[in-house]
């Protein structure tokens, strides 16, 4: 048994490629490296799946279905303008505080069931979102920006669906079980500052 384990280690170890934290510079500006990007970062993930929590949570609460697409786009369109505000060359302060700062706001927003009208609720997570779209062109540079730009987007809309979808399956184990996941995002958030 030993010995299959050692063997399995030094193998997966002699063929395993190196971690990146960001983005593989050999990949730069590939669509698949956009597509990938939000996916191995916990900050990207913790808040796109937050958003579509959210989202559920005031769609349900307001009986408004609306929420499940207008919070989501409004996220997606500012983080696109974020992106090409980097791209000009535009610098924002503070991005990766206010990203940080995004996961542990909007695991509160979650964690007590904030309801807001639609529009406030597209607002605050535009805010963040700007933060998000920003940091994801000022760490690509110009070179295949449309490329990457379109995988990072579809990879993003597609953590809100995931969000919607938890959102609305936690929902029906009551409102407590919600509110717990917010609060797990909450605590993630701050691993994240404080964690390194």
């Amino acid at each position: 048994m030993f010995k299959r384990l050692s063997l399995t280690a030094a193998t997966l170890g002699l063929t395993a490629l190196p971690a990146f934290a960001h983005l593989n510079p050999e990949e730069h500006g590939s669509f698949m490296a956009g597509l990938s990007h939000p996916l191995f970062g916990a900050d990207h993930i913790l808040v796109m799946v937050a958003v579509g929590i959210w989202a559920s949570q005031i769609a349900i609460s307001k009986g408004k279905d609306a929420a499940l697409l207008i919070i989501p786009a409004a996220f997606v369109g500012t983080m696109a303008i974020g992106f090409l505000l980097a791209l000009g060359g535009i610098h924002l302060p503070f991005v990766e505080p206010a990203i940080l700062a995004s996961v542990i706001a909007l695991g509160l927003l979650v964690a007590m069931a904030t309801r807001v009208p639609i529009s406030v609720a597209a607002g605050i997570v535009g805010v963040f979102a700007l933060f998000h779209g920003h940091a994801h062109g000022g760490e690509l540079g110009s070179a295949g920006a449309f490329q990457f730009g379109v995988g990072f987007v579809i990879a993003t809309a597609f953590l809100h669906l995931a969000g919607v979808a938890l959102g609305l399956a936690i929902a029906k184990l009551g409102a407590v079980a919600t509110r717990v996941v917010g609060g797990m995002t909450v605590l993630a958030g701050l691993s994240l500052v404080f964690g390194g």
